[in-house]
C-alpha cells in the first residue's frame, strides 16, 4: 500500500502547514509527502495558487510545485478557490497512486472530503509533525530568544508607564493630565511593537478586581495601590515566532497581601523552572508549582463563585510556544514528557476577587541538563 502525509489549509494562518513548507500565503494550499517503503518522506508536491508558484519554487520547502489546474479531475474544478484546491489535492493523490494519506490534525474537512471522493483513504495522524514542532532547532530557538527580548522591552515600557503615573482624585492614575486606562496602555504597547516590526494580539492589562479573572483583557481606569497584570504575547512579522511575558505592577504602596502573593508566585515559578528538564513531564512541572502554592496556604482550582474569597491559582503552569502562542505541550495535570527543544512558558499566578491578581511569566527552553531561561527582566512589583 502506497502512503503519503498531508498538511493543508492556508499557511498564513496554519502554523503547522507554514512550518512544514516555510512559505506563507493567504490562499489555500496543500503539501503531499510521498512515503518511501521505509515509511520516511520521499518526494514532496506542493499545490498552491498559480500566481504563487514562482515564489514557491524559490522559497518553499517542496520538491515540486503545481497549481490546482495541473491536477484537474475529470469533472473539472470548482469556481471556489478552496474547493478547487481540495479537489486537485485528491486528484494528485490518485495520480500518484496513493492508497492512504495520513493527515495532520489541522487538516480542513473540505480536503478530507474531496480526497475521499477521489478514492483515497484519509487517516487522522495525531502525532504527525508534533515532535518536530516541539523540538525547536537552533534557528527557531534564536527567533524565540529575539521575540522574548523584544517582549521584555515593551513590558518594561508598559510597567514603567503605570508605575510612573500620577495618582489623582479617587486614586485614578493619570499621565499628561489624562486618565491612564487599560485601553490606553494597550494602545501604547501596540504602537511600540508596530514600530519594531511586531504584530500584537490584544494584550492583557487588567487592574484591580479585573485581574482576578486571569484572562480578562482589562478595561477602564487604573488606580494606585492596585495590582495591574500585564501579559504581552506579540509575533515577529519577519520570523513569525512569538514572545510571551507577564509581569505585575503596583503603583504606589504595595498592600501586604499582594506582596505575600507575589513572593509565593516567584517561589512557585522558580520551582517550576527547576523542574523543567528532558524526561520530566508537564505534570511534574505543574506539581512542583502546586506544591509551593499549597504549602504557603493558598489554593488550586477555579473559584466556586464570586463569593469565594479564597486566593487561588486557577490555571495550569504553562504551555509550549513557537509559531503560535499556545502550542503543545501543556504544563498541567496529564502533561506529557518534556523533550529537548521544547520551549515553554512558566507562569504561576494567584487570584482573588478582593485583592486582584498576581502573575509572573518567563519563557524557557528544555536542554539536556535542565533548561535555559530566556528572560532577563526584573520581577518586582514596583517599576518607578
Amino acid at each position: 500500500m502506497k502512503e503519503a502525509t498531508l498538511y493543508a489549509g492556508i499557511s498564513e494562518r496554519n502554523a503547522a502547514f507554514y512550518r512544514r513548507i516555510r512559505f506563507g500565503v493567504g490562499d489555500p494550499g496543500a503539501i503531499i509527502d510521498v512515503l518511501n517503503s521505509d515509511g520516511k518522506p520521499g518526494e514532496s508536491l506542493l499545490i498552491i495558487r498559480d500566481i504563487e508558484m514562482d515564489r514557491a519554487r524559490k522559497h518553499a520547502r517542496a520538491d515540486k510545485v503545481a497549481c490546482p489546474k495541473g491536477f484537474e479531475p475529470a469533472g473539472g474544478l470548482s469556481g471556489d478557490r478552496e474547493t478547487a484546491t481540495a479537489q486537485a489535492t485528491g486528484e494528485a493523490l490518485r495520480r500518484l497512486g496513493i492508497s492512504r494519506v495520513r493527515a495532520h490534525r489541522t487538516t480542513p474537512l473540505i480536503f478530507t472530503d474531496h480526497i475521499e471522493k477521489a478514492g483515497v483513504e484519509v487517516v487522522y495522524d495525531a502525532e504527525l509533525g508534533l515532535r518536530e514542532q516541539r523540538q525547536k532547532d537552533e534557528r527557531e530557538l534564536e527567533h524565540l530568544r529575539e521575540a522574548q527580548a523584544m517582549t521584555e522591552k515593551v513590558m518594561r515600557f508598559a510597567c514603567e508607564m503605570v508605575a510612573g503615573a500620577t495618582a489623582g482624585k479617587g486614586g485614578v492614575l493619570t499621565v499628561d493630565g489624562a486618565p491612564l486606562t487599560s485601553e490606553r496602555v494597550r494602545s501604547e504597547i501596540d504602537i511600540f511593537l508596530l514600530r519594531q516590526g511586531y504584530e500584537n494580539a490584544d494584550s492583557i492589562v487588567a487592574g484591580g478586581a479585573q485581574g482576578a479573572d486571569c484572562h480578562s483583557r482589562g478595561s477602564g481606569e487604573l488606580r494606585t495601590g492596585e495590582t495591574v497584570i500585564i501579559d504581552i504575547f506579540p509575533r515577529n512579522k519577519a520570523t513569525r515566532y512569538c514572545g510571551d511575558c507577564t509581569r505585575t505592577v503596583v503603583h504606589g504602596e504595595i498592600p501586604d497581601e499582594v506582596a505575600n502573593m507575589h513572593g509565593v508566585v516567584l517561589e512557585a515559578k522558580a520551582a517550576g523552572i527547576a523542574a523543567c528538564r528532558a524526561g520530566a513531564s508537564g505534570e511534574d512541572v505543574h506539581k512542583a508549582v502546586t506544591k509551593v502554592i499549597e504549602a504557603r496556604g493558598y489554593h488550586m482550582g477555579l473559584h466556586e463563585n464570586e463569593l469565594d474569597d479564597r486566593i487561588r491559582m486557577v490555571h495550569g503552569t504553562g504551555h509550549g510556544i513557537g509559531l503560535d502562542v499556545h502550542e503543545p505541550p501543556l504544563l498541567d495535570l496529564g502533561g506529557p514528557e518534556l523533550l529537548v527543544g521544547d520551549v515553554l512558558t512558566v507562569e504561576p499566578g494567584l487570584y482573588g476577587f478582593k485583592v486582584g491578581g498576581v502573575r509572573v511569566e518567563d519563557m524557557v527552553a528544555v536542554t539536556d541538563g535542565g533548561c535555559e531561561n530566556f528572560n532577563r527582566l526584573a520581577e518586582g512589583l514596583g517599576w518607578a
